[in-house]
């Protein structure tokens, strides 16, 4: 039988049991907040809002059990192979391991070279903020070279104007290029490129592009952050001004590393260490946490009960703080990226669906653009509201009113309304029942934001170990990288199209002839 069978067997029992409760029947009890809140380093998640009951819950802590929940994560932090297909380790938490913390000598080692190339990251960030030449930083990444140093750029509150201006490249797209650099001097501009293989299409061309800007000793004012230093050479990066990244930091893990160099650049490098240090915070909570009471792990048994049990298959983020938007991207990629497969570890297709789709906006805006659709339309989509109870700016009506908007969509998609009396009465009817949990932090510091992203990290470990799955290969990313290295020559300069189709023929001669050539 199946790791997990007779869990998930149970799990359909009650979710036949639950139809015949509503969530607002759920709701009413009294004793609910506090059996379905918890909290773990700053972060509090208030449950009550899912279609679970104590006895459906006890039913998705005996999936984790079965599933051997508590040997995966001793697994990763303890840096064995957690990534079979690639045979490697996934050490990001040994990245935030600022105490010695780490519970195997394998881990050990990681922090402790982690730690020495934090050192070299503060002697850089001191040296640029004391150079009165250097005002802005380009930093040239995709992915998750891109998306995650860019949330915590954004998220982290700055009292004042930063010292450096960081400024980010991600898309292969020229426009973008074309939009940034007339508003730089390179005299007065470096560059931050990072690539672990040094190989990435967009990363390569970009970086080539802001080397011919930079000028003839453009070199100089370029840092790298990659495996291959050797690369980094072919443009004019010098080995000492190149940092290290190591096969066990997946890119979507990698912010932690020195691909977060531009958070120490713009808000100096103790802010980093404390992302870290809350980072490392929720890394013991989900390692040392009794199942019951570990945040990460119930923060995943729900996603997995409304996907795998429940059927539904997105999931909406909606950070109520602007200085989060862009969080829903970044969870994309750590979600998606990770989990978003049809096949398990031992290569037989899932039992059960996986990754669900994720995507979100920043409230109030979402509520005028998408929430129509959540109260009415005929897909229930669960929603993670996010929100902050103390503002870092003076406008108090402002941030009341963003509370209190964030409260009352979630109370709203799970009590439904019955549209009243007379011929609207049906227009205006919602069905209630949607299923939302609510996230809180005090403020939005450093150690605050570090404890989120390492929270959702977490749960999207949770999530592969519940649906049996390697949450850390991409093997779909790297097969559309390859046909898009066949198609460039034809797409160039009229060479062969490798491995085209005959639809993609067809399309490539009906460009060709768009850019008007034969």
């Amino acid at each position: 039988m199946p790791a997990g069978a007779v869990a998930w067997a149970a799990l359909e029992h009650h979710a036949a049991r639950l139809r015949a409760r509503t969530l607002g029947e759920l709701c009413t009890d009294p004793a609910r907040p506090a059996r379905h809140a918890l909290a773990a380093a700053g972060v509090h998640l208030d449950g009550c809002r899912q279609h679970v009951d104590d006895a459906a819950l006890d039913e998705l802590l005996a999936l984790a059990a079965e599933a051997g929940h508590a040997a995966a994560v001793a697994a990763l932090v303890g840096g064995e192979v957690v990534n079979p297909t690639e045979g490697r380790p996934a050490l990001h938490t040994a990245l935030r391991d600022l105490d010695g913390w780490a519970p195997t000598p394998r881990a050990a080692a990681a922090a402790r070279e982690a730690a020495v190339v934090r050192a070299r990251m503060r002697a850089i960030a001191e040296a640029w903020h004391a150079d009165p030449g250097t005002t802005d930083v380009v930093h040239v990444g995709i992915g998750g070279s891109d998306l995650g140093p860019r949330l915590a750029c954004e998220a982290l509150s700055t009292p004042a104007p930063p010292r450096l201006r960081v400024h980010f490249l991600a898309n292969v797209d020229g426009h973008a290029a074309a939009a940034l650099l007339p508003r730089l001097d390179p005299r007065r501009t470096r560059v931050c490129l990072v690539s672990k293989s040094f190989g990435t299409q967009e990363t390569l061309l970009n970086g080539a592009l802001l080397r011919e800007w930079l000028g003839p000793a453009g070199g100089e004012r370029m840092l790298a952050v990659t495996a291959r230093p050797a690369a980094a050479a072919q443009l004019g990066i010098a080995e000492d001004a190149v940092l290290p990244m190591w096969d066990w930091v997946g890119g979507r893990y990698s912010l932690w590393s020195a691909v977060g160099l531009p958070i120490a650049l713009m808000h100096g490098m103790d802010a980093f260490e404390a992302l870290l240090a809350g980072a490392q915070a929720m890394d013991r909570h989900y390692a040392e946490a009794s199942s019951h009471d570990n945040l990460p792990l119930r923060l995943a048994l729900l996603g997995v009960w409304n996907r795998s049990v429940l059927g539904l298959p997105t999931l909406a983020l909606a950070p109520y703080d602007d200085r989060l938007r862009l969080l829903p991207a970044w969870l994309q990629q750590a979600d998606m990226e990770s989990n978003g497969k049809g096949v398990a570890v031992d290569g037989r297709p899932l039992a059960r669906a996986g990754a669900p789709v994720v995507w979100g906006d920043v409230g109030t805006n979402a509520q005028h653009a998408y929430f129509q659709s959540l109260h009415q339309g005929v897909d229930t989509v669960p929603v993670d509201f996010i929100g902050v109870a103390n503002a870092d700016h003076g406008f108090r009506a402002n941030h009341d009113a963003l509370l209190a908007n964030l409260l009352a969509q979630a109370a709203a998609l799970a009590q439904g309304t019955d549209g009243g009396e007379g011929p609207l009465a049906p227009h205006r009817a919602c069905p209630g029942g949607r299923p939302s949990n609510l996230l809180l932090l005090d403020r939005l510091t450093p150690r605050r934001v570090g404890a989120l992203l390492a929270l959702y990290e977490h749960k999207v470990h949770a999530q592969g170990v519940l649906w049996g799955m390697n949450s850390y290969d991409q093997w779909g990313v790297e097969l559309g990288k390859k046909l898009a290295n066949g198609l460039l020559p034809a797409i160039a300069g009229g060479g062969p199209a490798v491995g085209a189709d005959a639809v993609t023929e067809a399309q490539i001669a009906l460009l060709r002839g768009l850019r008007g050539r034969s």
